[in-house]
């Protein structure tokens, strides 16, 4: 396929096996709603262990013995709380987060040009995917700050069904900061996550073409394509979970009632970044590298299925 647009000019969105048109936008918002709400739904369990390691690390001190505690006071239920807002929130966030990437990825490569882009990809992945993420957290942001609740409160003390929680968060928006409040530290956690989540999955995918699979990428059976995607996303997931650990922390605790009214920064300070960087993150690498090996698989495997190919090449 030509490299220029209909008027005859090099046009990043006509690089691809189709024209990057709303529709191919509109297909990669959905990719993205499949992708990060069912993985982020689908650990739930994972998920409330973790928060709770980190806002009461004294009571839950470890993955297993924190899920066998959950399941002894609160049984099945205990541990999928925050389920319905984990769907939604992450749902409407992969739209936003791989849809709009695709869009400034295009946008971003047509101002810089053809040279440019080629001699800065990297420049590009990363403004692309920061672009992404800051309207992808203000749709998360009211429903992350609703499953942290439902996840940290002790038992009895805060509804769980999904409607009540978020008519209690904004009832009590006063002191839980709701529906906002817990933004820029979102922002500060998912921004740079989301960065290095999309630079590294780039970067991997293209040495796996360049020194692996060195034959054109177009040649190679979809499994083989998906098989990269898979290992890739994996592999850039474990990058991702180390270097957004400490402000994840930090968001969880700013669900603690202990620390109601605190600063970002006091809540920093009090726990110690040894503590914020190293508290839980042996669970999350776990949970992040596979989440993010299987959301580039599943929005990969839907683009395929699509006929829009895969993401990433030489």
């Amino acid at each position: 396929m030509s490299h220029l647009a209909p008027t005859g000019k090099w046009d990043a969105r006509y690089l691809g096996p189709v024209p990057h048109d709303s529709s191919y936008y509109a297909k990669c918002m959905l990719g993205g709603v499949l992708a990060c709400g069912i993985t982020h739904a689908g650990i739930t369990p994972l998920d409330v262990a973790k928060c709770n390691m980190q806002v009461n690390p004294a009571k839950y001190k470890g993955l297993t013995s924190g899920l066998a505690t959950l399941l002894r006071e609160e049984g099945q239920t205990g541990i999928w709380k925050g389920f319905g807002p984990t769907f939604v929130g992450y749902s409407l966030q992969g739209m936003f987060k791989y849809g709009l990437y695709e869009v400034f990825k295009d946008q971003y490569m047509n101002l810089a040009g053809e040279e440019l882009s080629n001699k800065y990809k990297p420049a590009i992945w990363l403004a692309g995917s920061a672009s992404a993420e800051v309207f992808a957290d203000i749709a998360l942001c009211p429903l992350e700050m609703t499953k942290v609740k439902i996840q940290t409160s002790p038992s009895g003390t805060f509804p769980t069904a999904f409607g009540a929680a978020l008519a209690e968060m904004s009832k009590t928006k006063v002191e839980t900061r709701y529906p906002f409040g817990s933004l820029v530290p979102l922002w500060s956690r998912q921004i740079p996550y989301t960065m290095a989540k999309f630079f590294f999955f780039e970067k991997i995918v293209q040495v796996f073409y360049t020194r692996v699979f060195t034959e054109p990428k177009e040649s190679y059976a979809k499994t083989t394509q998906l098989g990269v995607t898979f290992a890739s996303g994996y592999l850039a997931g474990v990058v991702c979970a180390i270097v957004s650990h400490p402000a994840d922390s930090v968001v969880s605790l700013m669900g603690k009632p202990a620390n109601k009214g605190k600063s970002i920064g006091t809540i920093a300070s009090e726990t110690g970044f040894a503590a914020l960087a190293t508290k839980g993150l042996g669970t999350r690498v776990l949970m992040i590298g596979t989440l993010t090996g299987f959301q580039w698989w599943i929005y990969d495997s839907f683009k395929a299925s699509m006929g829009l190919g895969t993401t990433g090449g030489k």
